[in-house]
């Protein structure tokens, strides 16, 4: 076996293994059974929403437990609604959440007729998932006076939440405090909320502001997908924290916070809150003032909180104070997080799951990005960066294939060597090394573009699965959308018919592969024919069935990353083509193809 095919075997297996192992074998964790809240914990009215207990020192306000509207009440409850071009639902008048949110850019499937994307429903729905706000009690004030998520406020000013139309909620606690919530909204998801106090009493009050996203139950549409981050996402102070949903309903309880609950506390800047595949829900603190980041679970009643604390506010008599806080709820859309990260929420972008190899899924968006905004078309916007991919490795590619070039040149020199060496295995290796000093030939980098591709391939992969700018995006004709997987095949004719073919990673899916993952087998074995097949049968057997094995194994991935692999081979197929006929070796492709089924048909007569 020649050291140039033992590096192609090399590369091509680890190739294989690699995926293999990544996109097979590790299969996503069950989510645990929830551990039972400790009795201390448990209220008698079985609605309990705790809010988190004050940190021990001097500048923070106890907090309360305080009763949850039932569910009957908050669907009786006043609302308000919520309309601009890219939102509409509604806020709830109890606890002044925004629990009702519908994103109308986005649809749940490409069928006609599907729903728009529910970004918040309420308490009491499947799935109820929303933020509020609200004060926790200190010295000077009775916790029932402070609003919380249970608040009947009054709708003082408005009567549509809209872009550049807020609403005003207020809210008198009778004895001598008036609280006022001024809600606005952008162009996009961010909210504002300006929460205010009026002290009209004779002495000073302390309170401190809090705010949460609140999901019960885990949710139902998890993909447990390893490759994909879900549950809680959070910065602080440049320190991104990606926390699973099992890791919260296993923290250990934290007797300031009442709850089984992960900390961080003194948060100069940050966010934190509820993330999944496309969609997220933060609380964003502004006024340079530190903050507490919690996560909180009870397991007796299933419900997960993101909690922003803020510090506490002492107001005299006669004054006012106020402190604002934004909510973003909605797309994870990367330039529009950009620009909220332009505007002052620190690394926003990364509330995006980059994953490990971030220093290239983030360029490599980009670039996909910008190339889709020239070319507006995202299948193109594949094609193009594939060019420009293999035109960065280009000058190693050239060494690669200029090295394999002399390889072939040598086969006469070497076949002389392993006839004088006979089954002198030592004497072969010393003189195979000694005839590629003396021709300067690296029988190592020919393998080493294909190594290279291992991480491209990967990072590629998590753009084309998380980032939501893939999703629903159109190629051409039956591909329209990229992010899921070739949904041709021979029952539809590869897409001629209008219905799709089977279901993704079934049996029939596999049997009746897609147009794409057949143009990536065919695409391989035609890359293994610029050289001759290796004489070694086991070789013979690997060579043979590798593009077959990719294909089939690749037929369930998302069409884009397809496209691209596909791109990508026709590409090097012709790199290596034409810069191994430069160096005056002429790959024999067709007699190659030619010699192949020759040798099958020789084995199936011989049998």
């Amino acid at each position: 076996m020649d050291d140039q095919n033992k590096n192609l075997i090399l590369a091509t297996a680890l190739s294989f293994l690699v995926i293999l192992v990544w996109f097979v074998l590790f299969p996503p964790p069950e989510p645990d059974v929830a551990l039972e809240t400790p009795p201390a914990q448990q209220s008698t009215d079985g609605q309990s929403a705790v809010i988190p207990a004050a940190p021990e020192n001097a500048a923070s306000a106890p907090l309360s437990t305080e009763p949850v509207a039932s569910d009957a009440a908050m669907e009786e409850a006043p609302r308000v609604a919520i309309e601009t071009p890219r939102l509409t639902g509604s806020i709830s008048l109890v606890g002044g959440r925004i629990d009702d949110l519908k994103l109308k850019d986005y649809r749940t499937t490409l069928d006609a007729g599907a729903p728009i994307v529910t970004m918040l429903s309420p308490q009491g729905s499947n799935d109820a998932y929303y933020a509020l706000q609200g004060w926790a009690a200190g010295a000077g004030i009775d916790p029932s006076a402070v609003p919380g998520p249970d608040t009947d406020w009054t709708l003082a000013e408005g009567d549509t939440l809209s872009v550049n139309q807020p609403i005003t909620l207020t809210w008198d606690n009778g004895a001598g405090q008036v609280f006022s919530r001024v809600i606005a909204v952008d162009q996009n998801y961010m909210f504002s909320l300006t929460q205010s106090v009026t002290n009209n009493g004779s002495g000073p009050v302390s309170m401190a502001p809090y705010g949460m996203i609140v999901q019960h139950t885990t949710p139902d549409d998890l993909e447990n997908f390893f490759i994909l981050h879900e549950g809680a996402v959070a910065m602080a102070d440049e320190e991104l924290a990606e926390t699973d949903w099992d890791e919260i309903s296993e923290a250990e309880l934290d007797p300031k916070w009442g709850r089984q609950a992960i900390v961080k506390e003194d948060v100069a800047a940050g966010w934190i809150g509820f993330t999944d595949h496309f969609w997220q829900a933060i609380l964003i603190p502004l006024g340079g003032q530190p903050f507490d980041q919690a996560l909180t679970y009870d397991a007796r009643t299933d419900v997960y909180r993101a909690v922003t604390r803020m510090p506490t506010q002492t107001v005299a008599a006669g004054a006012s104070v106020e402190i604002t806080t934004q909510v973003f709820a909605g797309a994870k859309e990367w330039a529009m997080l950009r620009q909220y990260e332009s505007a002052g929420v620190p690394k926003f972008i990364d509330s995006i799951d980059w994953g490990w190899f971030f220093f290239l899924t983030k360029p490599i968006f980009w670039l996909l990005h910008e190339l889709n905004k020239l070319i507006g078309n995202m299948g193109w916007a594949i094609i193009g960066l594939t060019l420009i991919i293999k035109a960065i490795l280009f000058p190693l590619a050239y060494k690669s294939y200029v090295s394999m070039a002399k390889m072939k040149e040598l086969q006469p020199q070497m076949e002389k060597l392993k006839e004088q060496a006979g089954d002198d295995r030592q004497k072969m290796q010393q003189g195979m090394m000694e005839l590629y000093k003396k021709e300067k030939v690296n029988p190592a980098a020919g393998c080493l573009p294909i190594l290279l591709q291992i991480p491209i391939f990967f990072s590629l992969y998590k753009v084309i699965f998380v980032t939501i700018e893939l999703r629903h995006a159109p190629f051409f004709g039956p591909f329209q959308d990229l992010s899921a997987p070739d949904p041709t095949s021979l029952l539809n004719i590869f897409g001629l018919l209008p219905f799709q073919g089977p279901e993704a990673g079934s049996i029939m899916a596999l049997i009746f592969i897609g147009i794409l993952p057949l143009l990536l087998g065919i695409s391989m074995w035609l890359q293994q024919k610029l050289n001759p097949a290796p004489t070694d049968p086991t070789q013979q057997m690997i060579f043979a069935w590798m593009p077959w094995v990719f294909m089939f194994m690749l037929g369930s991935f998302a069409s884009g990353l397809v496209v691209y692999w596909i791109a990508n081979n026709t590409i090097t197929f012709t790199q290596q083509y034409l810069i191994m006929r430069s160096q005056g070796y002429t790959p024999d492709v067709f007699g190659n193809i030619k010699s192949s089924f020759s040798k099958k048909s020789k084995t199936d007569t011989d049998g």
